[in-house]
């Protein structure tokens, strides 16, 4: 495992996308953790004092900049109409929403990660161990 921790920040502006209504833009801050080298944050500022966070593989975001990725919860895809735009799909339980954001925005923040954590290589950042003791019960009697 490695210790040298590192967390990017980047922030963006996607287009929530409405039926016969004008998109409206959300800011987002994606977040890269090395504690977490898998996956990749996106918080969306849902108002004055709220922000909500969806957490998904960073191979998602690397996958769905070319073609359709994912299933269930997050899609991403290139805009059909656009090579500059890539759609983001989210649903729950409470609602579904899409989002259009700039691939070159995604793209650039998906190679900052890279450059922290190759691709491959995530496992020597993961204490499997510490994720152990986390998951387990400390008292097994």
């Amino acid at each position: 495992m490695r210790n040298d921790h590192v967390t990017l920040r980047s922030t963006a502006v996607f287009d929530l996308l409405a039926p016969q209504a004008p998109a409206v833009p959300v800011q987002v801050e994606l977040r890269y953790d090395t504690t977490d080298p898998y996956a990749v944050v996106a918080a969306f500022r849902t108002g004055r004092a709220g922000w909500v966070e969806w957490v998904f593989a960073r191979d998602l975001l690397a996958d769905g900049l070319i073609a359709y990725a994912g299933e269930g919860d997050v899609t991403i895809r290139p805009a059909a109409d656009d090579p500059e735009v890539v759609a983001v799909e989210l649903s729950s339980p409470s609602g579904h929403a899409v989002f259009e954001a700039s691939a070159q925005e995604l793209a650039d923040f998906l190679d900052r990660t890279y450059d922290v954590v190759v691709p491959g290589n995530e496992n020597l950042w993961v204490d499997v161990d510490e994720a152990l003791t986390r998951l387990l019960p400390h008292d097994l009697g």
